[in-house]
């Protein structure tokens, strides 16, 4: 009990460092904080955390906690790297803030699940079973919010490319070099294309080239059919007529889905049919049974 007393003294203590730390009574500002407004052409002072604070404990966190994320979503089986999705996806948080809310709600609820365990007395299996899984599930229930935007940001990829590679292609006909094309595209258009290619488009601003840019595309959406177009697209310096290349191209990622389409048309069309073959089924083997039970009551009672 008196080990008990003393780590929850001590678990206390450093909250409760961190909650004052925070609070500007308790906090006394640095000398360069207090001379930076008397300085000329002094903007906005940039305020460092202290030592025992909410800030740097977060930076000595953060690291750790992404870490422990990626290992442990490697071993649940997610082999794509958190930073990827999050930036194709275009989310504003950041990879180690992501693993460090994911690991912190891992944490409440295996919390949860040690009050839940010492309260109903479970059996020692039950407990392991109930201490190992709501953690994991916590955990998954995150991961799986990513992927699943992810993979829905990847379709909508999929389903707006054969447009945008037929716009590329007419422009670069009309006359259009590939950087304006792009630009064209991106400042015009509203879904997941343009928002792709606005990045793009940035990174071509920053100086890289616009195989590289197109590339970098390419690899952080990873689909065969963007992969084929940017193939085409890095020919710009070496091919006479791009347009029609392009507009090859685009001719072939659409008939890709439109057999997909087809695909997905022919499989809710058989899907359709398993609550009629249930519905069919159960009634036959109902009146079939009838008869048949009345037969064994004749030959058992005869």
């Amino acid at each position: 009990m008196s080990r008990l007393a003393v780590l929850a003294a001590v678990v206390g203590g450093v909250g409760a460092c961190l909650t004052l730390g925070e609070v500007r009574g308790f906090r006394s500002p640095r000398l360069a904080a207090r001379i930076h407004p008397y300085l000329p052409g002094a903007g906005r002072p940039r305020i460092r955390p202290g030592a025992l604070s909410v800030a740097s404990f977060r930076d000595v966190v953060t690291p750790l906690a992404l870490g422990a994320g990626d290992r442990l979503s490697g071993l649940l089986g997610v082999h794509e790297t958190l930073a990827v999705k999050l930036e194709r996806v275009h989310s504003p948080i950041a990879a180690g803030s992501f693993r460090l809310r994911q690991l912190g709600e891992a944490i409440l609820a295996l919390a949860v699940s040690v009050v839940v365990v010492v309260l109903v007395r479970c059996p020692a299996p039950i407990a392991l079973v109930w201490l190992l899984g709501a953690p994991s599930l916590a955990f998954l229930q995150r991961e799986h919010q990513v992927d699943r935007a992810s993979a829905a940001w990847q379709r909508q990829i999929v389903t707006e490319l054969p447009v945008v590679a037929e716009q590329l292609g007419m422009l670069l006909g009309a006359g259009y070099s590939v950087g304006a094309a792009l630009n064209r595209l991106a400042g015009r258009g509203s879904g997941a294309c343009a928002a792709d290619l606005r990045r793009v488009c940035g990174r071509l601003r920053q100086g890289l080239g616009e195989g590289a840019a197109l590339e970098e595309w390419a690899a952080l959406v990873a689909l065969p059919a963007l992969d084929r177009l940017v193939a085409v697209v890095s020919l710009n310096r070496e091919a006479n007529d791009l347009s029609r290349l392009v507009s090859e191209e685009a001719r072939t990622i659409r008939r890709d889905a439109h057999r997909r389409l087809l695909e997905t048309i022919e499989r809710r069309a058989q899907q359709v049919w398993i609550p009629v073959t249930v519905a069919t089924l159960v009634p036959g083997v109902l009146f079939m049974a009838v008869p048949f039970v009345q037969a064994m009551r004749l030959f058992t009672t005869g």
